[in-house]
């Protein structure tokens, strides 16, 4: 088994990876390939791309991402051995924490990586319609002014500086503003369409703004006040889990405040 970075010459190759309960993998690929805060691996075996996965590093805290093998390569190892590659490559960097989320399928192989559960992301799908709300006042387009507020909010909620990803899709996105100061901020742009908020009034009242485009919604389970709200508002709790997995320190993150999650590969 050789471990290679991924190209862009890989891509058509990699599509019969794609699982059916997934987002389509290939604009993420794109992304990782791209962006200088992503490593990417493919495992070959005669020749044939086995499996691949993705290092996504911040500052001291990284994610593994998209660990995925072929059905006809599997239970030969070569997911663990994806994530032992990628988790070498770790040395290189002031890493103190490595999460993921992981499957049912995938969560034997981080656990004898050594990762252990610390959360699980709680999949909850709109039924029926739900109330029509009108945009609270305190809602706003955003604007460069926002950004260093947003930026410090979404370190102190995840524990991560994870202002490399977010930077580039700021624009378009909404805040909620209280006094001039943002408590709470709506990504549509990024991945599922994070929202994180400093309290429940500006995270019930951005996903009152979510809910015209999500018919699906993913929240840490410690967020039991978004999970109520949500069943309130027409969407029910599948039998669907994401495990929040760590390897190393644990984060003082803050679940609650996290009424969206950006998405499976980045929390």
């Amino acid at each position: 088994m050789k471990f290679l970075p991924i190209t862009s010459y890989d891509l058509d190759e990699i599509k019969h990876l794609q699982p059916e309960d997934w987002s389509d993998i290939i604009p993420d690929m794109e992304f990782y390939i791209r962006s200088g805060f992503c490593r990417t691996v493919k495992a070959c075996v005669d020749n044939r791309i086995a499996g691949i996965g993705v290092m996504i590093v911040y500052d001291n805290t990284a994610w593994l991402a998209h660990i995925i093998v072929d059905a006809s390569f599997r239970n030969r190892g070569i997911g663990l051995g994806i994530v032992s590659e990628l988790l070498q490559g770790l040395r290189d960097y002031p890493v103190t924490t490595c999460m993921l989320t992981a499957t049912e399928l995938g969560k034997p192989v981080y656990v004898k990586a050594g990762f252990r559960t610390v959360s699980e992301y709680i999949f909850m799908n709109r039924e029926k319609s739900g109330l029509d709300y009108p945009v609270a006042p305190n809602i706003v387009e955003y604007n460069a002014q926002h950004r260093a507020q947003i930026l410090q909010m979404d370190r102190r909620v995840s524990a991560e500086n994870r202002e490399r990803l977010l930077i580039t899709h700021l624009e378009g996105s909404q805040v909620y503003l209280k006094n001039g100061i943002v408590q709470g901020y709506f990504i549509p742009g990024l991945k599922e369409g994070p929202v994180i908020a400093e309290n429940p009034e500006a995270g019930m009242e951005l996903l009152k703004v979510k809910f015209t485009q999500a018919e699906r919604i993913v929240l840490p389970s410690e967020n039991i006040t978004g999970i109520e709200f949500l069943k309130q508002n027409g969407y029910a709790e599948t039998p669907i889990k994401g495990t929040r997995m760590v390897l190393g320190e644990n984060l003082t993150w803050q679940p609650e405040m996290i009424f969206s999650r950006i998405g499976g590969n980045f929390g």
